[in-house]
């Protein structure tokens, strides 16, 4: 159900193409949570039990200034960027 979820996600085919207004997307709304919470009742309860736990007492990732300024930065360069060629093609 995990890999049939993800392939749908992943999938330039949907069952309605994303082209058609509102409607494109309405069905990625619906079916992608339904097959979400459909492959999260399927895993055992011991299973999903054991792996929080393993999850919990793992050490949390350091966060890192660095790596947050660097994205940031990129982020407003490539608006920036963006923004001057908006303004140049007036």
């Amino acid at each position: 159900m995990a890999l049939a979820t993800a392939g749908y996600a992943l999938s330039p085919i949907d069952l309605i193409p994303d082209f058609v207004p509102i409607l494109g997307y309405v069905d990625d709304l619906i079916l992608l949570p339904i097959g979400i919470w459909l492959t999260l009742k399927l895993i055992p309860l011991d299973v999903m039990t054991r792996l929080r736990a393993e999850a919990a007492a793992r050490p949390a990732p350091p966060a890192s200034k660095l790596a947050a300024i660097l994205f940031v930065g990129m982020w407003v360069a490539i608006g920036t960027y963006m923004s001057l060629l908006l303004l140049a093609f007036d």
